[in-house]
Order: structure tokens, then sequence, then C-alpha cells
């Protein structure tokens, strides 16, 4: 009698227990033959519209795309579809000039040429080579071949030997006197250098004088002219050497020296 009561307990909870669904079922294929449930668009999945009629406002109104097909665009409940004149975009203002403007430069460069452009393609000829004259041609041996040969390679040869002329040296030409001094002579013939004393000067304020006579002469080589015509480098009467070293207003020997020298 004890062991009825516990098997009778057991019964009752098993009745209350709620039942487990079949983890097969609401997939959607009750056999393998069987497809997918298509839920219709524009629908949940209990039959309800997705949006209510109504529930948009005006604001919520789709913009059009920027490029327009033929095709209707769609549109959502409570809207009205955009017209075609509002999703048309509107031409870029100056395309028509420019696209004349270029066909115009293309037609005056044409015809400053008086060639047509040719558009780049590999399958374009290649282009004629020109002819042109005035463009030596020494370089191409077809060409020098065709009109040379070693013979009359030869033969100009011998008539250029037979018009050179040998000039012999001669002698340097002689100066034509002027009746002055010659100073590259006289720096030749000299051997003490610039601002060693030689010859013996005396007068008074003789470096006052030296600087306003030499200020007279365009350069060094005109007043040791015009020394040695006044009887230098013994004698200074206008204190153009006052170091009397024999050279006057700081000319200096000693370029046409090394000249010579080399």
């Amino acid at each position: 009698m004890r062991a009825v009561f516990p098997v009778l307990a057991i019964g009752l909870l098993a009745a209350c227990e709620p039942p487990i669904p079949d983890s097969g079922a609401g997939v959607g294929f009750d056999d393998f033959g069987a497809s997918p449930q298509e839920t219709p668009t524009g629908q949940t999945i209990n039959g309800d519209p997705l949006v209510a009629d109504g529930v948009l406002s005006s604001e919520t109104t789709l913009q059009p795309a920027p490029e327009t097909t033929s095709a209707p665009l769609p549109t959502v409940a409570g809207t009205a579809a955009p017209t075609a004149s509002s999703a048309a975009p509107s031409a870029a203002p100056g395309n028509d000039d420019i696209a004349a403007e270029t066909v115009a430069a293309l037609s005056a460069a044409g015809a400053n040429s008086g060639v047509a452009p040719i558009e780049a393609s590999p399958d374009n000829p290649a282009p004629r080579a020109l002819s042109n004259p005035g463009i030596s041609d020494e370089n191409d041996f077809t060409a020098v071949s065709s009109r040379q040969t070693i013979e009359s390679d030869a033969e100009r040869i011998r008539q250029t030997q037979e018009q050179r002329q040998v000039v012999e040296p001669t002698a340097l030409p002689q100066r034509s006197g002027s009746g002055q001094p010659n100073v590259v002579e006289y720096a030749l013939t000299t051997s003490n250098p610039k601002g060693t004393r030689i010859y013996t000067r005396a007068g008074i304020n003789m470096r006052a004088r030296n600087a306003k006579n030499c200020a007279v002469y365009a350069s060094p080589d005109l007043a040791q002219i015009d020394f040695l015509s006044m009887g230098g480098p013994q004698r200074d009467r206008l204190a153009l050497d006052p170091d009397g070293d024999g050279y006057a207003c700081d000319w200096d020997p000693a370029p046409f020296r090394r000249a010579a020298g080399n």
C-alpha cells in the first residue's frame, strides 16, 4: 500500500508538466520535398503590413536618385512618387560652349598645318618620312656609297695634296719706328726688380710732384715711354721715378720678362 502512493505522485507530476515542442516544427520543412514558406512583400510573418497607412508624414518622402532611369521609382504608402522633372539633374552650365570651343580649336589646328590631326592608335600607319635636301646624309652608308667609291676618294685626296702649299717660316717683321722708346725692349734689357734703387734722385717735394705728374698719364706704359723720351732713366725732370729704380709711375717690367721666358 505504501508503494502505491509514490507511483501515483510521479504520475500526477508527469501529467502537470507542459509538453515539449517538436524541435523540427516551425522551421518550414515538413519533409524534404516541401519548399520554405514565402512571406508576401510588404507584410510581416503574421500578414500585417510593415507600415500602416497614414503613419508616415510628408517629411519622410523619399528623394529621387541622382540618375534617372526608365523604370518607375518605388513608392511608400502615403507618399507620392517623384516626377521625372524633379529627378532629372540639370545640365552643367557651359558644357556646350566648351565642346564648341574644343571643336573650333581642333579645326584651327588642322587648318594651320594643312594636315588633319592624327588620333593616337596602334592601327595608324607609320608616318611617311619626308626627304629634306638641307639635311646631310654623310652618315648614311647607302647614300654615300651610291655616289662615292674608293677610287673617287683616292682621286680627291690626290687633288688635295697637289693644292697644298707649304709656307716656310720667316723672320718676325720689325716694328715701324715712331721715334718713341720701346718699353718691351727696355724691360728685357734691364734686370733689377721694381723698387730697387739704381739711379740717384734729388729734388724738393719729390713725392707730391710724382703724384701730380703721374696722374696726367692714362697708363703706366705711357708714363714710362715719356720718361725714357725725356732722358730717363738717368735723368728725371718731372719726378716720375722718385725712388730711382728706372721705372716711372709704378711701371713694372716683370710681366714682359715672364712673357719672354714662356
